[in-house]
């Protein structure tokens, strides 16, 4: 897996201070991207063990309240295998740091059992984020004024366990 980018000091991807890891690789080419390089699998640079240790290092000043997975496509199946083992690092070692997630897949159509993207590792992956924004970005859509998403039909939803239990920022 590669990866496009680390923020060590993210504060457009979630509330307060985060650290962002934007993945390489997705097949959703919406129009508009603001992140369009990502597309391409092999931009960027190699996901390696120094990379996450890298990252679990970042998260551990105590202004850093949580961490923030994009890219490109955290989902793509390709991508998931690797990404599940940095999640379940995260939070058992951070356990008190949310974790949130923006895809452009649908929790309730393509990550189920059955899904298009569905891997072994998809439910896992769940249950580590606390945030999913999900849904691809529409340019048609797009809405400036609304919180942690770029158009209006994506949705922000808080995850218990990998299951939805609350959707937030309606408007």
């Amino acid at each position: 897996m590669n990866y496009a980018n680390i923020k060590e000091y993210d504060i457009a991807d979630g509330p307060g201070v985060r650290v962002s890891l934007f993945v390489s690789g997705c097949r959703h080419h919406c129009k508009g991207c603001f992140n369009a390089e990502t597309w391409d699998f092999d931009f960027g640079k190699l996901y390696t063990k120094e990379t996450q240790d890298k990252i679990i290092e970042l998260l551990d000043s105590p202004y850093i309240q949580g961490f923030t997975l994009l890219g490109g496509e955290p989902f793509e199946p390709e991508n998931q295998s690797e990404l599940v083992g940095l999640l379940r690092r995260i939070r058992k070692t951070y356990p008190e740091k949310d974790i949130w997630c923006y895809t452009g897949y649908l929790y309730d159509v393509d990550l189920p059992e059955g899904g298009r993207v569905h891997t072994e590792v998809t439910e896992e992956m769940l249950s580590y984020i606390d945030v999913l924004v999900d849904g691809e970005f529409v340019e048609t859509k797009k809405d400036i004024t609304l919180k942690f998403r770029g158009s209006s039909n994506q949705r922000v939803l808080r995850l218990e366990n990998g299951k939805v239990v609350e959707r937030l920022y309606h408007s």
